[in-house]
């Protein structure tokens, strides 16, 4: 199950006793960690960091978006973590393990956050039992959260998930609107309980709890769960010093026309001249998006529809934006060719896996 890059954790107790236990978990973890104990406690400990009140170590855990397993009672580390709560897609995992060993509970973030699996680790560790609570888990029914996050999907309208886990939760079928084939593999233990379409249904049918995946930013009906796979990959080549808005301007204008939603945006690629250009740095964390680049050389050797005699002679190569979509897509054709403004030029391509 991959859930992205290891979040490190931070493993807090209160006594001896548990500090004990707690060493035994941050020492057993394969991420990161810290151990956090009270000043009293963390002398005697070598490498502990040492806390006045949990809630010192709780607010650090979050300002830092590391995970927190507490080896205490669940009402400490409620009060403790009250008022550092923000939403389900920005709260770290927080799981509560009793001095004993015995139970890893779940307590906060258990899909998105990743606490149900921080739990299942802590517990295999002790020997304990993980704690899981999160109604689509002890149903055995899929989480669309965590189905999300394993098919590298974004999630447009959080809201949303609530509405479809409970017609799961009731018994009523869901529709999944799935056109580049994202979620079938992933559902299809359950094939029962959805109902497949490659197309937008008829007016009329579209009351019904749905899901769709794909890169489409046409109107949906309100209600449905709208998943983004982050398949697009673009080519950009501008002036020095454009700014990230003119930028932006173009990649939107872009994908609008070809039908495309900026949250399916996954790199940005460009020329390694322009590895440092503000405007282009700030336009990939405006998207989200990750940034590659390549030698002039390496383009220089890629096939385009558009090279351009003005841009090899400033740029040793004749394409920037065309020739780096496919290079980092790893794709044989662009969806998008080159489209140019006064200072900006951009080209869209589908990762290979998908196109």
């Amino acid at each position: 199950m991959d859930f992205g890059p290891v979040k490190a954790v931070d493993v807090a107790a209160l006594t001896e006793r548990g500090a004990r236990l707690a060493r035994r978990i941050a020492q057993g973890l394969a991420r990161p960690t810290r151990l956090r104990l009270p000043e009293r406690i963390a002398a005697m400990e070598p490498g502990a960091i040492p806390f006045t009140r949990l809630a010192e170590a709780a607010r650090d855990a979050f300002h830092e978006s590391r995970d927190l397993v507490c080896v205490m009672a669940c009402g400490i580390v409620v009060r403790g973590i009250a008022n550092l709560l923000q939403g389900k897609d920005r709260d770290p995992a927080v799981v509560v393990m009793d001095e004993e060993g015995r139970f890893a509970v779940s307590l906060l973030s258990g899909h998105m956050g990743g606490a149900n699996q921080l739990a299942r680790e802590v517990a295999s560790i002790t020997g304990g039992t993980p704690v899981i609570t999160t109604a689509t888990d002890t149903h055995g029914l899929p989480a669309f959260d965590i189905l999300a996050q394993e098919t590298g999907c974004r999630i447009e309208n959080l809201i949303a998930v609530r509405t479809v886990h409970s017609a799961l939760l009731e018994g009523r079928p869901v529709r999944v609107v799935d056109p580049m084939g994202i979620l079938s593999t992933h559902l299809a233990a359950h094939q029962g309980l959805f109902a497949f379409s490659g197309d937008i249904p008829e007016e009329g049918q579209v009351s019904q709890p749905t899901v769709y995946a794909g890169e489409s930013p046409r109107d949906l009906p309100s209600g449905w769960l709208v998943l983004r796979p982050r398949t697009l990959v673009l080519g950009v080549g501008c002036n020095r010093g454009t700014g990230a808005h003119e930028i932006l301007d173009l990649i939107h204008d872009v994908l609008r026309d070809a039908d495309l939603s900026p949250l399916s945006v996954a790199v940005l690629a460009t020329v390694s001249e322009k590895q440092d250009e503000p405007g282009i740095l700030e336009a990939a964390q405006g998207l989200h998006a990750r940034i590659m680049w390549f030698p002039a050389a390496t383009l220089k050797a890629m096939s385009v529809p558009n090279p351009s005699e003005t841009v090899r002679r400033h740029m040793g190569t004749p394409s920037v934006a065309e020739a780096a979509a496919l290079a980092a897509s790893c794709a044989s054709r662009l969806l998008v060719p080159k489209k140019k403004t006064k200072n900006v030029t951009i080209a869209v391509a589908r990762l290979c896996s998908t196109s």
